[in-house]
């Protein structure tokens, strides 16, 4: 029998096909995204829970005239098979294939470009008004999960979007709210029946005909509205949502396709605001990502029979796990410590700590910006709190970081995570800016080690300081280095010298010192003899220790940050504001550009920042002459000798 997801080129097939025929669509949809993260890794669980509605949403409406905008991406797998990738889609989340998450420059169906969460319904808001300011008759919908809902940005979102009450549909995939068989079924009922184009266009009659009435009118109309959500309130979590000034449907069950169906239709004909809350279970279909959809939902490569994920090559503790650890052991000691993350305690290492201290431990769900306002009212109040969450997260919480920490001079430590690029999600997750925004904050204490061991050291040290303090580290394991069982504060703003050299220096942050210092002993073969610097302090820098190398008149940096207004760019700041001239700097680190997808080691070798790509880069450098590369002291309008300076 042939597949009938190979025929699929284009989502517009869809309604041509059976009810039967699309669920045994169902079926194949799940097989090839099962098959795909197998091999690939990916987001499983929550791209199986949306199956049904995916083919509902395709069914019903007109992609790419009518945009689906999906918040995160995470459930996106099986859009991305329906619109024409299923060919190409073995090459999801690998270097130079397709995306994990939706995107714009991959097909006219990504309307817009997501990876971090609560976008969808501000971005809805967004095309719901342009479509009107063009005079275009179009759906726009969004699918936000219940998880995206806790972020503030959704709820911003929502309360625009009841106020213009614009031809908007919001689609809650719900897969965390229990509701019983017997009340899900009377809610099923009650939406189909109030989502029907009779009784709701009858509504909106009754509504004017109301509001018409002298007197009297506007006075019933409250009443009938009071009556009607006081009877919705008794069956539906709908009270919110029409309090925002949405209709309210649901909840409807999210694997039924021809529940489904039936209620998108109806909805098609609105032309206001509405809420379809549909429920789903995540992982459906894989009996091993449903009994554990957490594990599933972002994972690593995995055998399909036995659901068991494969282990990595083993190896050392991960950064994440050794913070975990440190985070507990000095928790032991000092009962100000609180932990704080926004929906990631097992990706930020943070769960043994809930586990020893539960009353110190605060998952505020996907709001990051409360998450450090949250750390700064505790910080004010004596504690100690520490928000560990990934970099490109920390970036919505910029302001809060600036305004509400930085400015008050609060002892909040920020343990920076998946620093760096990580890997297969792309650019939205890498972790390449935190430097350029750390950096330009007053008071702020930003931290790098070269290895895990200097990791625990550098928290140890946040918490002996007054003010706020970052330490950033990247994704997997460390360099397998021993472990001192004795943590010590590291002396602030002092760099550590691990290779000596007269001919220049590498001034290598955090994950760049291993390759720096491998790729110095290389360049030692052929004659060139350059030291190594271990930065461990962005800010503040160790100024004495850079000046003295600087004297070699050949200084390379080398950071896991973009160029702009990261660690080189302070070396070139430091050179100027201290007179320095005849300095050759070579900075590497990423472009001004967003970094594609791939594994780590693929990238920082594409990019040059692994040892044989600094080499490279020194050797280039170092091919012109040396009157080409400096001024002499003797040429300079100061005749300075740099020698001489501190």
């Amino acid at each position: 029998m042939p597949s009938i997801l190979e025929g699929i080129k284009e989502p517009g097939q869809l309604k041509a096909l059976s009810l039967s025929e699309l669920e045994t669509l169902a079926a194949e949809l799940r097989e090839r995204i099962i098959e795909t993260c197998a091999a690939n890794g990916g987001h499983l669980a929550p791209s199986l829970g949306v199956v049904e509605l995916t083919i509902a949403l395709h069914r019903v409406f007109d992609s790419p005239k009518d945009k689906i905008v999906w918040d995160v991406g995470h459930q996106a797998y099986a859009h991305k098979l329906l619109t024409g990738r299923n060919e190409r889609f073995g090459t999801l989340r690998t270097l130079g294939g397709i995306s994990g998450f939706p995107k714009r420059a991959e097909s006219p169906h990504d309307c817009f470009d997501v990876g971090h969460s609560s976008t969808s319904i501000s971005a809805g808001v967004g095309f719901a008004v342009a479509r009107d300011l063009k005079g275009e008759r179009n759906k726009v919908l969004t699918v936000i999960g219940d998880g995206s809902m806790t972020g503030g940005l959704a709820l911003e979102g929502l309360n625009h979007a009841g106020e213009l009450n614009k031809d908007l549909v919001v689609i809650l995939n719900d897969n965390e709210m229990s509701i019983s068989e017997n009340v899900g079924a009377l809610s099923n009922l009650l939406s189909r029946t109030i989502t029907s184009e009779y009784v709701h266009r009858a509504k909106k009659d009754l509504e004017a005909f109301l509001e018409g009435l002298p007197m009297f009118g506007k006075s019933v109309l409250k009443i009938a509205k009071r009556a009607e959500e006081s009877l919705k309130t008794l069956f539906t979590p709908g009270m919110l949502f029409e309090a925002f000034g949405f209709e309210y449907i649901g909840p409807i069950d999210g694997h039924d396709i021809g529940k489904l169906v039936e209620t998108l239709e109806n909805v098609k004909r609105f032309d206001d605001a509405v809420l379809i809350h549909v429920l789903t279970k995540k992982g459906k279909g894989y009996p091993a990502a449903e009994a554990n959809p957490s594990l599933f939902h972002g994972v690593g490569p995995f055998d399909v029979q036995t659901g068991k994920v494969h282990k990595g090559k083993g190896g050392p503790a991960s950064y994440t796990g050794v913070f975990g650890e440190a985070l507990k052991r000095l928790a032991q000691d000092n009962e100000k410590i609180v932990a704080i993350t926004a929906a990631m305690p097992d990706g930020t290492g943070l769960t043994p700590f809930a586990k020893e201290f539960p009353a110190r431990f605060f998952d505020v769900g996907i709001a990051e910006q409360h998450a450090v306002t949250f750390a700064a009212g505790l910080a004010a109040e004596g504690f100690r709190p520490v928000v560990a969450l990934y970099s490109s997260f920390l970036q919505r919480g910029f302001d809060q970081l600036c305004h509400d920490v930085c400015l008050q001079e609060l002892p909040v430590v920020f343990a920076i995570d998946r620093a760096g690029v990580v890997g297969n999600d792309g650019p939205t997750h890498h972790g390449v800016f935190d430097l350029s925004y750390l950096r330009q904050l007053p008071g702020l204490t930003v931290m790098a080690p070269k290895d895990e061991n200097e990791l625990q050291h550098m928290f140890f040290t946040a918490f002996s300081l007054d003010g706020p303090s970052a330490v950033r580290y990247p994704r997997g394991g460390g360099l397998g280095v021993p472990m001192d069982q004795i943590l010590e504060p590291l002396p602030v703003g002092k760099g550590e010298l691990v290779r000596e050299g007269k001919d220049g220096a590498i001034l290598a942050v955090g994950t760049m010192v291993h390759p720096a210092q491998q790729a110095a002993a290389a360049l030692a073969l052929e004659g060139l003899d350059l030291a190594v610097m271990n930065v461990r302090f962005v800010k503040p820098l160790d100024r004495d220790l850079i000046l003295s190398l600087a004297a070699t008149r050949f200084l390379v940096t080398a950071e896991e940050n973009v160029l702009q207004g990261g660690f080189g760019t302070s070396i070139l700041e430091l050179l100027e504001e201290c007179g320095v001239t005849g300095v050759r700097v070579i900075r590497l680190g990423y472009p001004d550009s967003f970094v594609e997808q791939g594994e780590q080691a693929e990238l920082k070798a594409a990019y040059g920042l692994d040892a044989a790509g600094i080499a490279r880069s020194i050797r280039e450098a170092r091919g012109q002459s040396p009157q080409e590369l400096v001024l002499e002291p003797a040429d300079r309008p100061d005749g300075a000798d740099l020698s001489s300076r501190p």
